[in-house]
């Protein structure tokens, strides 16, 4: 028999203590704030772990500036750091940075109790009560961890049940329940839950979740369903090993399965993902549920064919609930229905035939392993039809590209813009990098045209390719007037493929130079 689903919970994220702790990511100062802020006033999180307590200079600069920010937002009670049982040196070191809450780690288990501290209960319990004193009369709000807590029940429950019963009256706002080696199942987190709730019902208990048997977020579930009133996730799931619960998901699961709120701002999730991303340089997964580049695209033809007709294939997550859009690949799987939806978001009217056509061409690319996008389809549906698109307004007629031991590389080019021919050459760091600088030449110098600035310039190899293998090459390109642009071209050569999807950007661009466009700007 269950507790009864609360009507809110708690949110706390410990991105910045806990997802630090991810092998090879270390936040400076400042992405710190930038991420709390985000976290704070844009997601709306309920409290942000932001540290752990004495661990160098860099970090207690970063925690002053957050606390200094919280306190402009009068949310200095929604920051928290980690410490420990040291006698007030954490302590001071929270109260230093202009903290006023202190997440103290206490032995949730008898074995880290005895082992690890070689200590006795009753002597660690007393460590604990006058740590907690020294806080309270410094002015902080104590909330106490009990590392190793999901262990501590397996091992002996008594030990935890005896702690909290000594510390029950101490003025411990939040007691925090950490799956410490991610090692509990949900059934389990649903047993141990229903324990602590029904032995200790007036306290606030929160559950801490790491997923090493991917079972962070099912176990989360668990705990609210019986009795916790706060979860501590991460953005991105990550996290020390296998990392925590991610935020989004939890949120998700929080919503649709428990029909339990949160305060979250969904459609912020994605911005914050792609940040902490950024910041912390560990890609998120392509399928990751909520923020994964591939979670709210549909594959298979069948699936956009119900979408079309009945969004047979829609669930609760919808795309738009999130800040993002539902797409519909286009490759080998596809199908009329999925290029049919691309079609039509774009504006372009085929008739069943050309439809035909189309779909023919681009399964043909799927088997070679290209990656079509949306972007691409003008230029595919000019290719198959020859009208209905856009014309090669820029062509390559001739190029060479030299590389030499000691010499840097050369590129001489001769493109034709609307028939007209022009020429330029020029040297670079590389061969793709001549060939862009003799064409900003024909740009900027013999036209008096802007040129986009290359933003981001990535190349894949299918897995296992050999040497001939084809290489995707993805160019994004940002305008003066801040617009983005991402082409992509596919070949045997990587600079080939590079130069294709330049002239794709180029082409998509043309017709802002056009006599007709010029005159419109004018008026």
């Amino acid at each position: 028999m269950t507790t009864g689903n609360p009507k809110k919970i708690e949110i706390m994220d410990s991105t910045l203590r806990d997802g630090e702790q991810t092998n090879g990511v270390s936040f400076l100062p400042h992405e710190k704030l930038s991420i709390a802020r985000l976290l704070l006033r844009d997601v709306k999180v309920d409290r942000i772990e932001v540290a752990s307590a004495r661990v160098s200079e860099g970090e207690k600069d970063a925690v002053k500036m957050i606390c200094r920010y919280a306190n402009q937002l009068d949310r200095l009670e929604s920051v928290e750091v980690l410490g420990f049982v040291d006698n007030g040196a954490s302590i001071d070191w929270i109260t230093e940075c202009g903290g006023r809450v202190i997440n103290m780690l206490a032995k949730g288990s008898e074995n880290h109790c005895t082992h690890q501290l070689k200590k006795s209960p009753d002597e660690h319990i007393a460590d604990v009560k006058a740590n907690i004193s020294l806080a309270q009369e410094r002015g902080l709000q104590v909330n106490l961890y009990l590392e190793d807590w999901s262990n501590g029940m397996r091992d002996n429950a008594e030990y935890v049940y005896h702690m909290v019963e000594e510390l029950r009256g101490c003025g411990v706002k939040r007691f925090m329940l950490p799956d410490t080696l991610g090692v509990l199942t949900p059934k389990e987190t649903a047993k141990f839950f229903k324990e602590m709730t029904s032995r200790f019902p007036e306290l606030h208990f929160d559950f801490h979740a790491h997923n090493d048997y991917d079972l962070a977020v099912g176990n989360s579930l668990s705990a609210v369903t019986y009795g916790a009133k706060g979860l501590h996730v991460t953005v991105n799931g990550l996290g020390e090993r296998c990392g925590n619960a991610p935020l989004a998901s939890v949120q998700a699961v929080l919503k649709d399965q428990l029909g339990v709120e949160t305060g979250i701002v969904e459609d912020m999730l994605n911005e914050v993902s792609h940040v902490v991303e950024g910041y912390s340089g560990i890609a998120v997964a392509p399928n990751q549920p909520i923020v994964g580049d591939n979670v709210f695209t549909q594959v298979a033809g069948v699936h956009a064919d119900g979408d079309n007709k009945h969004k047979l294939y829609y669930n609760a997550l919808v795309p738009e609930r999130f800040g993002r859009k539902r797409e519909y690949a286009l490759g080998k799987n596809s199908g009329k229905a999925n290029i049919e939806m691309n079609l039509q978001e774009l504006g372009l009217d085929l008739t069943p035939e050309q439809t035909k056509k189309v779909t023919k061409r681009i399964t043909e690319l799927g088997d070679r392993k290209a990656i079509v996008t949306q972007e691409d389809l003008p230029y595919i549906v000019a290719d198959v039809l020859k009208h209905s698109a856009p014309e090669d307004r820029v062509r390559l007629k001739g190029y060479m590209v030299s590389l030499s031991y000691g010499l840097k590389p050369h590129a001489a080019i001769k493109i034709a813009i609307d028939g007209k021919r022009y020429e330029a050459d020029a040297t670079g760091d590389g061969q793709y990098d001549a060939f862009v600088k003799a064409l900003r030449h024909i740009y900027k110098e013999t036209l008096g045209r802007t040129f986009p600035m290359l933003e981001n310039y990535a190349v894949t190899i299918p897995p296992g390719g050999r040497t001939d293998a084809l290489v995707q090459t993805q160019i994004t390109w940002r305008m003066k007037d801040g617009r983005v642009l991402r082409t992509r071209a596919l070949d045997a050569d990587q600079t080939e493929s590079a130069i294709k999807a330049t002239f794709k950007m180029l082409n998509q661009i043309e017709d802002e130079f056009s006599p007709a466009s010029q005159e419109s700007k004018k008026e």
